[in-house]
């Protein structure tokens, strides 16, 4: 069985999941945050709804500089959460027929993670869609889960059934 055929259905569920939680962010409260430290909950939002798209910078490139010298990350902006649904549908899309389209050697080429021209670390493809993108979105969602509740906003089920739905 090709690596992607194995990828797509967990790529597949950890969507559907993400988005049912992405469309409950609240649209009038995105500034909150639930410490100084921690990021506004519409930034959260938007990153979340950016992720899946990183599917298809990790099988197009082979590196990344997250903080290029002289700047390039257009940074977040506050959106209506039906705005981030559709980055979040269009990136899914995306990043779905990237996987897709992968052949058994793409996996295996060296992607080459930089931070201000330094190189943090180099994995293979395969590592990288695993970590930066499938289980860095578990992360963040989880993340987003816990603002969720924090607002008294319904947390829906994910792995499985949450206090406020059965699965």
């Amino acid at each position: 069985m090709r690596i992607a055929d194995l990828l797509l259905p967990e790529f597949d569920q950890e969507i559907a999941t993400t988005r049912r939680v992405l469309e409950r962010v609240p649209d009038e409260r995105g500034e909150w945050r639930p410490h100084p430290k921690s990021f506004p909950l519409g930034h959260l939002a938007q990153l979340v709804a950016r992720m899946p798209g990183w599917a298809t910078m990790v099988m197009e490139r082979t590196e990344l500089d997250i903080a290029p010298v002289g700047g390039g990350f257009p940074g977040y902006s506050f959106e209506k959460t039906a705005t981030l649904l559709e980055e979040f549908d269009r990136n899914a899309t995306a990043g779905r027929a990237a996987i897709e389209a992968a052949r058994e050697e793409d996996w295996q080429v060296p992607w080459t993670f930089k931070r201000a021209g330094e190189t943090l670390y180099v994995v293979s493809r395969y590592h990288m869609l695993r970590t930066s993108v499938l289980n860095h979105l578990v992360h963040h969602r989880a993340q987003l889960g816990v603002y969720l509740r924090l607002l008294d906003v319904p947390v829906p089920s994910m792995y499985g059934p949450t206090a406020d739905e059965r699965m």
